[in-house]
């Protein structure tokens, strides 16, 4: 049990996907962290499963992804289709899709399946490292924000679940990751706005089987006369089957329709013929309704926050409960840190009901096309000969534009924030010429696309968009372009960052003089990391003699755009065509913490670039800058 405390940064209900991941991050940042769950011990078997292509890139940048992979989970790359052959002959394979197709720029092009606990497992050895524990089973029974106390304003009253032990705590904010049946939303009267009148029965079941059905090692949509199966391989041999029971649009509907592990299991033996399967184990089974569903807020006074599950609900057939959660979890996590940490006002925290609030209604209504999609839509072979080609025709076709949009949708790179003050547009505060430059592939609140270059320092080959660990700093990237016509528009960069009122200088470190030599992200600033890219070669890039002192000290994070790369075959400097920079004279590329660019800025000799910058962050920086009023601790 962690130690009590009475005043605590945060207290977080619900030690699942949300609760764990945003515990997480703001354990690794120093805050004090109260986590309690109402169950017994971790999740053992069942519930989420699937872990997406940028789900599985976000762990990489935790750190956390070899722990989950050495787990040995199934790692789905095609998705296998089935349907009926005519006569009643059973089913039969119409083709063969990728999970993450090509068109998508993923490290990691497949759905990496394993039950949440061991997902949870990772969190919870993460957050023993930095002495935060789960406290269990205990439950929130009461809260308000009563205003006393202007640092701490929320009161939470905690009790256990067997006994009569309780605590009251004091905390700046209150989290709920409780799941659908949340206490938090139902006390603070958040309703569910129900999107989709139609509902699900399914039945869902974890275990080990004999089949002589050839692609019970893929993910399967199989489509009979007796129904529908989706197939999910596991790890250590096992295999999840979800096995639609009944529907709202059945004449008998009953949603409170039940079936026992047999009833279930004898369905899907008639589905898949003529294959047969057998169990010779079962290590989870379940029946549960599915409903579309999405909380009306998901908060009231940016003190207590509602993420997860309890947030919306859908179909399990995308596999996006758990990785929706994930991204509200970061989501939250990086703006509390700013905000806490003196960077941000606080206004920045109602960006957090926006973006995520607006991705759960895009999630609701890809769900409902796809529900839609895998109960009546079955594809032909002549579909699947379209869609397994890439090429200008495949756009021509309804079923290969909807397979497109809800594969960039499923992989996790569909996600795109709106306009705000993080995700620069013409509507932003900032104005410049500058921002989005010619050329520029860069959409803002889109993921940063992946690129490869050779890190000066020691000749690795590195991935670009992995080289600044999810530390809570804003990224700036410097693409130099060629030194022999950049070399002055670097210069002014660098002494414009170090004037008195840059966003650089204005949020520099207090402690910046003594910072270890080994620091290799922030040594200026808690708040920014800087990585530069020159469009040479490796061999040619001397750090000392073309960069000025402030961006030599990131002597780790210099780089030479020199790796080819299949996507821009024909570029001279890939790195700088992917971003749509150009080769020669570069850019600054703004990313947001959680990965998502904010704002794309021209390279140029003078102030303009550094100017444009303070632009973009005065918009929500809790402290005037590029103003004659913004003050430096230098």
């Amino acid at each position: 049990m962690s130690s009590p405390h009475t005043y605590v940064d945060i207290v977080i209900v619900g030690a699942g996907p949300v609760g764990l991941l945003l515990a997480v991050c703001l354990a690794r940042w120093g805050y004090r962290i109260k986590l309690v769950d109402n169950r017994e011990v971790p999740t053992i078997t069942g519930r989420a499963d699937g872990v997406q292509p940028r789900s599985l890139h976000l762990l990489r940048n935790m750190d956390l992804k070899r722990a989950i992979m050495a787990n040995a989970p199934a790692k789905s790359y095609e998705v296998a289709f089935w349907d009926p052959q005519p006569a009643g002959k059973g089913i039969h394979r119409t083709g063969n899709w990728a999970s993450c197709p090509s068109f998508i720029d993923a490290r990691y092009p497949f759905t990496t399946t394993l039950h949440q606990g061991l997902i949870e497992r990772v969190f919870i050895d993460d957050l023993n490292k930095h002495q935060v524990y789960v406290q269990r089973p205990w439950t929130i029974t009461g809260f308000r924000n009563d205003g006393q106390d202007p640092k701490y304003p929320v009161v939470i009253n905690l009790k256990h679940v067997n006994s009569s032990e309780s605590e009251t705590m004091r905390a700046k904010y209150l989290f709920s990751g409780e799941g659908a049946r949340s206490f938090v939303r139902e006390q603070l009267n958040i309703s569910i706005h129900h999107k989709d009148p139609i509902a699900h029965i399914w039945g869902v079941m974890d275990g080990v089987i004999r089949t002589d059905f050839p692609d019970i090692k893929l993910k399967c949509t199989i489509h009979s006369d007796n129904g529908s199966v989706m197939v999910i391989p596991r790890e250590n041999n096992m295999v999840r089957l979800y096995i639609q029971i009944a529907s709202s649009t059945d004449k008998d509907w009953n949603p409170h329709k039940q079936a026992t592990e047999k009833e279930v299991q004898e369905s899907a033996k008639r589905i898949m013929k003529p294959y047969y399967i057998e169990w010779e184990h079962v290590e989870w089974y379940s029946v549960y309704p599915i409903g579309q569903g999405i909380a009306e807020k998901y908060t009231l006074d940016h003190r207590i926050f509602l993420g997860g599950d309890c947030c919306h609900t859908h179909s399990p057939k995308a596999g996006q409960g758990m990785n929706t959660a994930f991204h509200d979890a970061l989501n939250l996590a990086w703006k509390i840190h700013h905000v806490e940490g003196g960077f941000a006002k606080r206004s920045l925290l109602a960006t957090y009901e926006s973006e995520r609030k607006r991705i759960a209604e895009e999630l609701l209504e890809f769900d409902a096309k796809y529900a839609a999609l895998f109960s009546q839509r079955k594809p032909t072979a002549s579909d699947v000969d379209v869609a397994s080609d890439d090429h200008e025709g495949a756009s021509k076709n309804e079923f290969v534009e909807i397979f497109k949009a809800t594969t960039e949708f499923t992989t996790g790179y569909g996600i795109a924030y709106g306009a705000n003050e993080l995700n620069w547009t013409a509507e932003h505060p900032a104005q410049s010429t500058l921002f989005n430059p010619r050329g520029s592939r860069l959409r803002t609140g889109r993921i940063m696309p992946t690129a490869n270059v050779t890190r000066v320092a020691d000749a690795n080959k590195v991935q670009l968009e992995q080289e600044i660990p999810l530390n809570g700093s804003f990224r700036i990237f410097l693409f130099a372009g060629i030194p022999s016509l950049t070399k002055r528009a670097v210069s002014d960069f660098a002494a414009n960052l170090e004037t008195r009122n840059s966003f650089y200088s204005v949020f520099q470190r207090e402690d910046v003089a003594s910072v270890s030599y080994h620091e290799r992200h922030n040594p200026h600033s808690h708040f920014f990391s800087i990585c530069t890219i020159f469009a040479l070669p490796r061999d040619e890039v001397e750090i000392a003699g073309l960069l000025p002192a402030i961006l030599a000290r990131y002597k780790d994070h210099v780089y030479a755009d020199d790796v080819w790369d299949e996507r821009v075959p024909d570029a001279k400097a890939s790195a700088h065509a992917k971003m749509g920079l150009d080769h020669e004279h570069g850019g600054v590329l703004v990313v947001r913490p959680d990965g998502h660019v904010g704002c794309v800025v021209g390279l140029v000799e003078g102030s303009g670039t550094v100017d444009a910058l303070n632009g973009y962050f005065g918009a929500f920086a809790a402290r005037p800058v590029g103003g004659k009023e913004a003050r430096a601790r230098l």
